[in-house]
């Protein structure tokens, strides 16, 4: 396993992060464990969850079963940096959502005594919440510090300009602020290298790609990369229309003798701003399996065509749209 700082930090994470959002719903407790165990057998030490991550609302159904397991070995917890998250609806009251001081208080205590442990090493807020103003936000996650029960704070689905406020407003207050922004990125979905890929370098904020096979459709098989048919019928649309594409990718993958999916992973793992995709297998082989990546090299060569065939939005603003 490759190893690499977090952001700005001088926090070593591996270049995988684990994700675990189908814990509880696509992977029953017993198979969670099993991923966990592969997981640090092969040197992976960044899990990441959610407390949103649950088949019901408000039950933290992840973030129960990785507490039940890191209680099995009170080792466990020293080996991993674990990262979850806090912004999204976790109950019926009008404060259960949100970044107020109220709800991340509340929020972390109780994502703390799911997990099982004292503290939270990357606390990430889910969402932007422009309600909320930074001056609240930055004290509640200032005490959380304080305290000890959370480490690093980052955020996760922001804009470039959401990184620039968080920022600006945490050095006024002598705050480290943001280290790390969880993003979607992938081959398919390329609209981060606008202003979000610029503003994590430029702020040194570690990118934590989410969805880096485009939700499965750059996985190269059709109708396996989720279940159920809502999300089978989503898949077939998607590859409905970026058909003559993925014919094109399919192919250039049989040209280098490559997986489509280790492909996706190794061309998200070539962006100096990416510190480490998240992959959310449902089973420990497809963990397993998803290491060839680490070890694919692109040449530009390589880079080029696959601009080609999934380009992105011309660069970084405001070249991509102006002189």
């Amino acid at each position: 396993m490759e190893y690499t700082h977090l952001g700005r930090t001088g926090l070593s994470v591996s270049r995988f992060c684990l994700g675990t959002m189908n814990f509880g719903s696509q992977a029953n407790e017993a198979g969670s464990f099993e991923i966990m165990d592969c997981a640090l057998e092969l040197g992976i030490n960044f899990f990441d969850t959610a407390n949103v991550y649950s088949s019901e609302l408000g039950e933290g159904h992840s973030e129960q079963i990785i507490g039940r397991w890191l209680a099995q070995n009170p080792r466990r917890r020293e080996q991993i940096v674990l990262a979850t998250k806090v912004y999204q609806k976790m109950g019926e009251g009008p404060n259960d959502r949100g970044l107020s001081a109220y709800h991340i208080r509340r929020a972390c205590e109780e994502s703390l005594r799911r997990l099982q442990t004292d503290h939270i090493d990357l606390y990430q807020m889910h969402h932007i919440d422009r309600a909320t103003p930074w001056e609240e936000i930055w004290q509640a996650m200032e005490q959380l510090v304080r305290e000890g029960k959370v480490l690093y704070v980052g955020s996760s689905n922001f804009a470039g300009w959401h990184i620039v406020q968080a920022q600006c407003a945490a050095a006024e207050r002598h705050f480290m602020g943001l280290v790390s922004e969880q993003s979607r990125y992938s081959l398919r979905v390329r609209m981060a290298e606008l202003e979000i890929v610029p503003a994590c370098r430029e702020y040194g904020l570690g990118l934590i790609p989410w969805s880096p096979l485009a939700g499965g459709l750059l996985a190269g098989v059709v109708g396996q990369a989720s279940e159920g048919r809502r999300s089978e019928e989503w898949m077939r649309k998607e590859v409905e229309k970026y058909r003559q594409q993925l014919d094109a990718y399919w192919a250039f993958c049989r040209e280098m003798g490559e997986q489509p999916a280790d492909m996706a992973l190794a061309w998200v793992l070539h962006n100096p701003a990416v510190t480490a995709p998240i992959v959310g297998p449902r089973t420990a082989s497809q963990l397993q399996a998803s290491m060839r990546a680490l070890e694919i090299t692109l040449s530009p060569e390589n880079l080029a065509r696959l601009d080609e065939i999934w380009p992105g939005p011309g660069g970084e603003a405001t070249e991509a749209y102006a002189w």
